[in-house]
């Protein structure tokens, strides 16, 4: 059994769907939000041909986990299930244990560069990264930094309808999704908290410096912030801790699941390359197995790279973002003779740049992001 749950509300039916297809002889797709599905989920009522069962919503069922638990355990041989939900299924699932062994949770993200060129580079793991030069890629990493990599947005490519995307899907977030869930009290405060965070995107979070704009305590701040986390709204990314450098010990970045939401162009830009590598280390950890996690580096002496891509807590590749500037980083060079980081790299904005200088390659992002997922 397989539950599809994320950040992407609109696209699971769709991925669902094209699974089936894809791999199923016969498919049957119920949505606990429409009354025939509905009517016929509770009579398990199944097409008579169906290999793969799809439930999109079912989350919203009252007894789902004992629902699924009892198809699962009887229909095992028959049937494969498929669990496809919003943001609410990560936070449901968790709840109990019953459904524990039966199932694989995938994180289903916004798009990035290589699924919208629908690009499938060589993957091996701790090993050097697979590159395509692909004519498409500047302009849809273009419209990737624009509009975002939610389906809507992204597919329509229109500034207004991108704008009135922000504005809704914080409010729906908070005032449908939050409230139904949470017990929050004050949620025009909670909206007021979403509007700041793009501002301090790429930057060291913390609570404290959010108090004084915000006028509520440490513990409902941080209770906040760890609502919208739950939420897919934002992320955070925690340094990288290692005996050869004095890491940090506490302070995470901060990003958006919806990076187009970031005004200043630099931040955009990193927000992006982390998305893109979030999804990368979920891919290796959800469908491959891999103990692949996401880091950032940075030391008590200041010294600092956007990004580091570990296995098995070793460093596999570094990055740092910049926007146009060829010249690379004295902080990569550091971090990379300390920790012993086998590939290092410099990913620009700018296109058509692709160098490697002292086992440092500088590369633009258009082609860099081709070798992930």
């Amino acid at each position: 059994m397989v539950f599809v749950g994320g950040p992407r509300q609109v696209g699971k039916t769709t991925l669902a769907k094209k699974i089936g297809k894809a791999n199923f002889a016969h498919a049957s797709y119920l949505n606990w939000d429409y009354a025939e599905d509905r009517k016929k989920i509770i009579a398990r009522k199944f097409g008579a041909d169906a290999d793969l069962l799809i439930f999109d919503e079912l989350h919203k069922y009252g007894q789902w986990k004992n629902y699924l638990k009892g198809e699962y355990d009887k229909n095992r041989e028959k049937y494969k299930i498929l669990v496809t939900g919003s943001a609410r299924l990560d936070i449901y699932r968790r709840g109990g244990d019953s459904l524990l062994g039966r199932y694989h949770y995938l994180r289903l993200h916004p798009f990035s560069l290589a699924e919208a060129l629908d690009c499938r580079a060589k993957i091996e793991v701790g090993k050097k990264l697979h590159f395509k030069e692909i004519k498409e890629a500047k302009n849809t990493l273009h419209h990737l930094m624009i509009h975002g990599g939610f389906p809507e947005p992204f597919f329509k490519k229109n500034n207004e309808t991108t704008r009135r995307f922000h504005n809704e899907r914080v409010e729906r977030l908070i005032k449908e999704d939050v409230r139904d869930v949470e017990r929050v009290r004050d949620l025009s405060a909670l909206q007021v908290l979403a509007g700041l965070l793009p501002e301090r995107v790429g930057s060291l979070f913390s609570i404290n410096s959010l108090k004084e704009d915000l006028g509520v305590t440490h513990k409902t701040l941080s209770l906040w912030v760890d609502i919208l986390e739950r939420f897919y709204y934002h992320y955070r990314i925690y340094p990288f801790s290692s005996a050869p450098i004095k890491s940090l010990k506490k302070e995470p970045k901060i990003y958006l699941w919806d990076w187009s939401e970031v005004e200043d162009e630099g931040a955009k830009f990193e927000n992006l390359i982390a998305s893109h590598l979030l999804k990368f280390v979920h891919f290796l950890y959800d469908v491959k197995g891999y103990k692949a996690k996401l880091y950032f580096l940075r030391d008590k002496e200041g010294h600092e790279v956007d990004f580091l891509v570990s296995i098995n807590n070793k460093p596999w590749f570094s990055v740092e973002t910049k926007l146009r500037d060829e010249s690379i980083s004295k902080q990569i060079y550091y971090f990379k003779d300390r920790l012993r980081i086998p590939y290092s790299f410099q990913v620009l904005r700018e296109s058509n740049v692709d160098f490697e200088q002292d086992g440092v390659r500088c590369i633009s992002a258009d082609k860099f992001l081709t070798a992930l997922v």
